[in-house]
């Protein structure tokens, strides 16, 4: 292709382990070129998984050129024009641009400190606002505009939220219940990891992928490669994304950046550093902030003591209003870590298993089956596909984490308080 000047552009080819050769050209490579997007070279896929699965080194950047591989593959089966597949391209490519380090890591304090997720800050780097730390230097907009693509409505396929009516079709490829994001990862995963839940039939997806008037949608004889794709997306939350030890590991990176002396204004630079540097950071922070640090980077970490898996609910009510209050969930915490003994960030709670939204419950039931003359939604009603889809992706609804030698006493203090809140 050429750019907006008339000038043919060159091209690259890079060996991907899971997809085999992906070639770069024109938009896609003058954006991979730029600092914003190599700074997703130091950001982990999947956090703190190389602690239990060590093999799960891959990163961001690898994870965003599969992407861009799978929804090149879906735009071709979908009839798109030029523009709209420059488009979804483009938007495949920068569409982990916002995350912070250790990938979801740290999406709870990055919402309480900056007021939005990663996904506003990846069409705050795609738009050129807000921009902050050394990587950014707003060349991204530059980049697009100068290929002829609107920065905003490349950023309206990454933040659904904030999109403008139109172009369903285009932002279902990168923002749907089965989309070019959860085709590349769970492979992606499952590969690094050595973990075989998330082997799924990506060819016959590919191969079977329908605009079913102006809707996402697969043929009826994909309909086994679709309930794959549910089972192995809920077994790889299961084994690998919600494993008991990466969530501890998890809980100490987000404390380490809630204990930081003068949060939460102190925490706003560490959402732009990749992976080392922010361990780096906590750790010469001194406090609680260092503590938990040095545990992570020398694999010494907290165990759960106790864990709930099933509420009344009114006591889901009462967890479920500390996600919205996390200063509240953090003097909890170190209520129940006096109470044993403990310091101020030797207990921890998380609360992830009652605020998985990925995709909402309801869009599975907006996954389409064409018949060659209508569209039938076989999730939308009770069946068992849709009740693995939608299980939560841990047996344990709330966990409390601790130091190791406060586990016991911990244990036995929950153990004799059902409702677990003091």
């Amino acid at each position: 292709m050429s750019d907006g000047a008339g000038r043919r552009s060159a091209h690259k080819s890079i060996f991907d382990p899971v997809h085999g050769p992906i070639r770069l050209d024109g938009v896609a490579l003058a954006l991979v070129n730029n600092p914003e997007f190599q700074r997703l070279w130091g950001i982990r896929q999947t956090g703190f998984a190389h602690l239990v699965f060590p093999g799960a080194n891959h990163t961001r950047l690898e994870h965003s050129l599969g992407t861009f591989w799978v929804a090149g593959q879906m735009a071709a089966r979908l009839g798109l024009g030029a523009a709209d597949a420059d488009r979804v391209a483009a938007g495949a490519l920068l569409h982990d641009l916002g995350h912070g380090p250790f990938s979801h890591t740290l999406d709870a304090p990055m919402q309480e400190v900056l007021g939005f997720g990663h996904e506003a800050l990846s069409r705050a780097r795609i738009e050129g606002h807000e921009i902050e730390g050394p990587w950014a230097r707003a060349e991204v907009p530059r980049v697009l505009a100068r290929w002829g693509l609107d920065p905003a409505r490349v950023a309206d396929l990454i933040d659904p939220r904030r999109s403008r009516p139109g172009s369903r079709l285009l932002r279902a490829v990168l923002h749907g219940p089965i989309d070019a994001d959860r085709i590349d990862y769970l492979q992606r995963d499952a590969y690094y990891t050595g973990v075989g839940h998330g082997a799924i039939d990506a060819v016959r997806l590919l191969d079977t992928i329908r605009n079913a008037s102006g809707h996402l949608g697969f043929a009826e004889k994909g309909r086994s490669a679709v309930e794959g794709f549910l089972v192995g997306r809920a077994l790889m939350y299961s084994s690998v994304y919600f494993h008991k030890t990466v969530r501890a590991a998890e809980m100490m990176a987000q404390a380490a950046v809630e204990r930081l002396s003068g949060y939460p204004e102190a925490a706003r630079p560490l959402f732009h550093l990749p992976d080392g540097e922010f361990l780096a950071r906590a750790r010469d922070a001194g406090g609680v902030s260092a503590v938990l640090a040095r545990g992570l980077l020398e694999r010494r970490l907290y165990k759960r003591a106790h864990g709930w898996t099933a509420l009344s609910a009114s006591l889901r009510g009462r967890w479920e209003r500390l996600l919205e209050r996390p200063a509240e969930r953090r003097a909890l915490e170190d209520d129940l870590a006096a109470g044993v003994g403990g310091t101020a960030g030797s207990v921890l709670i998380d609360l992830a298993s009652l605020d998985v939204r990925d995709p909402p419950e309801d869009d599975w039931g907006e996954i389409g089956l064409w018949t060659g003359d209508r569209t039938v939604f076989p999730f939308r009603g009770p069946s068992a596909w849709r009740t693995l889809a939608t299980r939560p992706p841990s047996e344990w609804t709330v966990s409390v984490y601790a130091v190791p030698r406060l586990v016991a006493s911990l244990a036995r203090r929950l153990a004799r308080d059902p409702s677990g809140l003091p």
